[in-house]
């Protein structure tokens, strides 16, 4: 299994790379895209099979919903789809978290699982794919040859079961460092490059405190990803930042305490919010968006979110505050001797999963291949990549034109992104992650030795 993993990681950091070096600029909008928020998802012309002769309902699950800001596009494009076909979707879509992914992974076990899924292709699907629940790529495509023919094989992530692809992608992630210009300018602070280093950004972190401002808007006690993922990636690098431990006192093992302890510099530094241990992710993302803390760390998701922030009606883009929005940027997180700024965490993590469920009932067989290849069409696709990247065979150049400015500013930093790299963290989950992850506030605080809880973590994780 381990020996099938390394094999795996190894072709999805390939994978990383080519999405990175063709997302930002050679990426387009559709034409007819009014703003991404407003875009109404367009029929697809080329679908594989004629749509299902009887009405058929589907379930399906994904993570387009709450402040997801692909949720309105989600829905805009299976209407499309009902309306074109005939056919129903049951969405019970969900916020993406742990307990989404527990959810999802608890119906499996339960045969209460949907006919399709929008989920992880990482280590989070293992359990229904080591249980036979869902059809390969391959497999559908022996009786539909055109099944996600438009894709790009080569960006299609494998499982980490058995190195075969199930998961259609829709639109891949970036994580980076979105920015409060207002307090850097209030702080005497430039806005960081991609030369932006460890010591810079600490240097930054004391002068916007000085100037009465929290520096980094994060939860440790509650969503310390983030800071986990990219203080481990400063000191492994892209090369080895997928590979796992064997244990805390090997090289790899000591980068992995190096970077949890740079994270319990900066809580001893006083560059978190004073309450970082007990308030919710939420909270701190309101004090960034407050003007009262200048740093967040997160995903290429959080532009709808911060996007969403700045109208006065969260639902309507027309009511969008452009001067206010005018005030945030995003940048690279700041790196270190063995990586740079610029090496960014990113990747095609999910996609469209078709369950052996659906494909054994031959109405919904047909219903669900022909749902997945409309959601994942050359028309589609780009209305969920926006800003990011896809697995598209023939991507669109950007219309910048039909983008807010945060989108606009993303594509150039995207532009500068010298490599992607999977989450480890995706790779390294369940219950492993306890003592770093839940951990985390006994790290920072000093009443746990960061050695001590990677040595947990790693042991938990080797014999699982």
């Amino acid at each position: 299994m381990k020996k099938l993993t390394a094999a795996a990681l190894a072709c999805t950091m390939a994978v990383s790379l080519v999405a990175c070096s063709s997302a930002p600029k050679e990426t387009k909008a559709p034409e007819t895209t009014a703003a991404p928020a407003e875009t109404k998802a367009p029929e697809t012309t080329a679908a594989p099979t004629e749509a299902a002769k009887a009405a058929v309902e589907l379930e399906v699950v994904t993570t387009f919903a709450g402040n997801d800001q692909n949720s309105q596009n989600y829905k805009d494009a299976y209407k499309a789809w009902e309306e074109k076909t005939g056919n129903t979707v049951v969405d019970m879509s969900a916020t993406s978290d742990e307990t989404f992914k527990t959810r999802v992974i608890t119906d499996f076990e339960t045969n209460s699982e949907p006919d399709v899924l929008f989920f992880f292709n990482g280590a989070d699907a293992n359990p229904f794919i080591e249980a036979g629940k869902v059809m390969s790529i391959d497999d559908i495509r022996a009786e539909y040859p055109e099944y996600a023919g438009n894709m790009d094989d080569g960006r299609i992530a494998p499982s980490l079961v058995d190195g075969k692809k199930y998961a259609v992608p829709v639109n891949g992630f970036w994580e980076a460092m979105f920015v409060n210009t207002a307090i850097l300018e209030e702080a005497g602070v430039e806005m960081p490059g991609p030369d932006y280093t460890w010591d810079a950004f600490k240097a930054d972190c004391q002068k916007i405190k000085d100037a009465g401002y929290t520096p980094i808007a994060a939860a440790l006690g509650n969503i310390p990803h983030y800071w986990w993922e990219f203080c481990i990636f400063n000191h492994t690098g892209p090369e080895k930042h997928l590979n796992v431990p064997e244990t805390a006192d090997d090289e790899l093992g000591q980068a992995w305490v190096d970077g949890i302890n740079d994270i319990k510099e900066l809580y001893e530094l006083g560059y978190f919010p004073e309450n970082t241990l007990s308030a919710l992710d939420e909270e701190t993302f309101n004090m960034f968006m407050e003007g009262k803390a200048a740093f967040l760390i997160d995903g290429s998701w959080k532009v709808g979110g911060i996007v969403a922030a700045c109208q006065t009606d969260a639902e309507d883009p027309s009511t969008l505050d452009a001067e206010k929005l005018a005030d945030y940027d995003v940048t690279y997180v700041p790196g270190s001797d063995v990586r740079k700024a610029s090496d960014l965490v990113g990747g095609l993590s999910m996609g469209y999963y078709i369950t052996k469920k659906a494909w054994d009932d031959p109405a919904k067989r047909e219903a669900a291949v022909d749902f997945v290849t409309h959601m994942t069409s050359d028309e589609v696709v780009p209305v969920f990549a926006q800003h990011t990247a896809s697995a598209l065979k023939n991507s669109p150049k950007v219309d910048e034109s039909v983008f807010n400015e945060l989108q606009v500013k993303s594509m150039a930093m995207m532009a500068g992104c010298t490599s992607l790299t999977g989450a480890v963290q995706d790779i390294f989950n369940g219950d492993c992650r306890v003592s770093t992850f839940d951990g985390m506030g006994d790290i920072v605080s000093g009443d746990v030795d960061a050695a001590d809880a990677v040595a947990e973590g790693l042991e938990i994780y080797h014999n699982q």
